[in-house]
């Protein structure tokens, strides 16, 4: 079964999400891992996921300071919940690396990443976070 990239962003957040709590795991492993609970048995890794882990993994501190030039000046990018934090970074990459994501795009998938996984405040910060970018 091959996904769509919507599954593939969710399955980007899981491993990234994984990563931020072990940052010594296996990226492989983890790829692996995940893909299994979509019932994907292949053996190869999704080009676009390895490009969205290695890109958010690779450019993280920019993100970071891209991130924090969008929030109010009373938080940092440390004080944002892990899944905040990882959904913007995600949609952030997307925005500025990825040149066949449409702007657009990248920030529903991020809304819908954080429907999933987060709460309704947050997911309201996150559009919030990411129309401001967008201006």
């Amino acid at each position: 079964m091959s996904l769509n990239r919507h599954q593939i962003r969710e399955a980007a957040f899981q491993v990234l999400f994984a990563l931020s709590s072990n940052s010594d795991a296996s990226h492989d492993d983890l790829y692996h891992q995940v893909l299994e609970s979509y019932h994907d048995t292949s053996e190869d890794v999704p080009t676009y996921l390895v490009q969205l882990v290695d890109g958010v993994t690779t450019h993280h501190q920019e993100l970071d300071e891209e991130i924090s030039k969008f929030l109010k000046k009373t938080w940092s990018v440390e004080r944002l919940a892990r899944t905040d934090h990882l959904i913007l970074q995600i949609a952030f990459f997307e925005i500025d690396y990825v040149e066949d994501v449409p702007d657009k795009v990248a920030v529903n998938e991020a809304l819908e990443l954080a429907k999933k996984y987060a709460d309704e405040t947050a997911k309201n910060f996150i559009n919030g976070v990411l129309s401001s970018k967008l201006g």
